[in-house]
């Protein structure tokens, strides 16, 4: 690891907990919703999301007992309560999350 960008790492229990962070980002200043992955890593599931830039990275992960069981998670802005989706519904009061599936990642999960 490299002290000019250092990777620091969370570990949430539960999806909830994890997607506070992407509900809490989406309500800054700036608006930025991250991304979710989705990766088997060392024959464990794991789902992440990645956040910060010049100054250190986080890391928020979850591991998980298989993978996400559909491509989008529809989250309620005003309670955080979610559900996995097959696709962008219209309701604008939802945040609309893709989990993006990765094959592969320089990432060295703890």
């Amino acid at each position: 690891m490299s002290t000019e960008n250092p990777i620091t790492y969370l570990k949430y229990k539960n999806y909830e907990d994890l997607l506070k962070v992407i509900l809490y980002s989406s309500q800054s200043m700036l608006g930025v919703v991250p991304l979710l992955y989705s990766i088997n890593y060392k024959n464990q599931e794991i789902v992440f999301i990645q956040t910060g830039t010049i100054g250190g990275i986080v890391v928020h992960y979850l591991l998980e007992k298989s993978k996400p069981p559909k491509k989008f998670i529809e989250m309620k802005r005003l309670s955080g309560d979610f559900t996995f989706v097959d696709k962008v519904g219209n309701d604008g009061m939802s945040l609309y999350i893709p989990i993006i599936e990765l094959e592969k990642t320089t990432l060295v999960f703890p």
